[in-house]
């Protein structure tokens, strides 16, 4: 397997080559082929991006037919067919069966652009400066987003630039099971020398994915929006990686019953791996001027293409929904299972997540690495998330057959045994 031009050209800055090192050629739904010709069962699916698997065929058929008529690839924030498409089917597949009013903004065609935008927008609307964000989350590495980012390795690339405008407080569980960390939030609100100003918005991870899978509970969600209202404060739900689905719901923030003011969608929601992000907003809060926030590649209608194709396929009834609940138990089941062998084995462990956004805590990041690199021996791709890389992260397509599911599962099982046995 030819490497040697792949690492003496790219940058050092390259990570998942370096966990997964051979030359990958093609892909289908759950399965990766290198260039040797073996196989590999993704549990990454693009860090979330791939949701409908590797090179979706109904996706794919969707696109070859766009391109086939000489539809416009690039338009700017220009008019176009594919646009006003994809727009109607999120407004009726999406919006309406969920009680949900919205207006668009397409920004650049990543997470962290969607971020930067929605961030700006509460200071707009609000007329405020600071944005309250959460202990272990991640909005980005861009400027405006990574300082609502909690992770110093990222903070610490800046070149000694600090991040300003964020003010962090402790995610639900941060400071243990039987603390609310909202009553710290509150008291702060209602303390004129609390030393907190008060936020235009506040920006939240339902499920933190590069955090570590720390799920935030139903009833501090609803909390949160609660005390957002109260003092007029923006909730913004960063949901581009739990989002499209991730959780077992299209946005994740639906099984808490609530209704965030602003939302970020990008990673999954193509639907085919290309970039595309929106931000949503209530209409009453579209304050931006004409062109005061935009990005050249706005307009990458292939994505709004196979966006819209996505929604058809898998949203417009709720059998894919309840299908990925139904993988989501056997992933949890089987996590809990790892979970409980480990710490038998004097490595504390413990399960966690949402849907098919799973992780098992094995507290160090040593024991995380080196079950995740027998894994990828065995033909397993997992990737580990959290402050240390300490837990191991469940990001498996949607689509994966049950065959794949399990013949993964077996993977880990075997590999995790392998660690314990060492």
């Amino acid at each position: 397997m030819q490497t040697q031009t792949l690492e003496r050209m790219e940058s050092n800055v390259r990570t998942y080559s370096r966990s997964f090192p051979v030359v990958f050629t093609k892909a289908q739904n759950a399965r990766l082929t290198d260039e040797n010709g073996r196989e590999y069962i993704d549990f990454l699916a693009g860090a979330g991006t791939l949701n409908y698997g590797h090179n979706n065929p109904h996706l794919k058929q969707a696109m070859i037919d766009y391109l086939a008529t000489d539809g416009i690839v690039h338009g700017l924030d220009m008019w176009t067919a594919a646009k006003r498409d994809y727009l109607e089917t999120l407004e009726e597949v999406i919006f309406k069966p969920r009680g949900l009013d919205y207006k668009v903004h397409l920004p650049g065609p990543t997470g962290t652009n969607a971020v930067e935008a929605a961030i700006r927008l509460a200071r707009v609307a609000k007329g405020r400066h600071n944005i309250v964000t959460f202990t272990n989350g991640f909005h980005g590495v861009t400027m405006g987003a990574l300082a609502t980012t909690g992770n110093r390795k990222f903070r610490e690339a800046t070149g000694g630039i600090p991040t300003q405008g964020a003010s962090f407080l402790p995610f639900d569980g941060y400071m243990g099971e039987h603390a609310d960390t909202l009553d710290y939030f509150e008291k702060l609100l209602n303390d004129k020398s609390g030393g907190l100003d008060i936020p235009a918005g506040v920006i939240v991870e339902t499920v933190q994915g590069e955090g570590g899978i720390n799920v935030a509970g139903i009833e501090w969600l609803k909390r949160l929006e609660s005390i957002c209202h109260a003092h007029d404060i923006l909730l913004i739900i960063d949901d581009i990686q739990a989002g499209c689905g991730r959780t077992g719901k299209f946005f994740s923030f639906e099984h808490a019953g609530i209704t965030p003011d602003i939302v970020t969608n990008s990673k999954s929601l193509s639907g085919f791996g290309m970039p595309f992000a929106h931000v949503l907003m209530r209409p009453e809060l579209d304050k931006w001027k004409p062109g005061q926030y935009n990005g050249t590649f706005r307009g990458f209608s292939l994505a709004m293409v196979t966006a819209t194709a996505a929604l058809k396929k898998y949203w417009s009834n709720d059998v894919f929904e309840r299908d990925v609940q139904r993988k989501a138990r056997i992933v949890e089941e089987r996590f809990q299972k790892l979970a409980a062998l480990l710490s038998e084995n004097g490595m504390p462990a413990t399960e966690r997540g949402r849907g098919l956004m799973r992780g098992i805590d094995v507290v160090s990041g040593d024991i995380a690495d080196k079950i995740t690199s027998k894994a990828f021996e065995h033909g397993l791709i997992i990737e580990t998330s959290g402050q240390d890389g300490e837990v191991v992260k469940c990001l498996c397509p949607l689509t994966i057959s049950d065959e794949d599911l399990l013949e993964a599962l077996d993977i880990l099982e075997a590999s995790v045994n392998a660690v314990i046995q060492a």
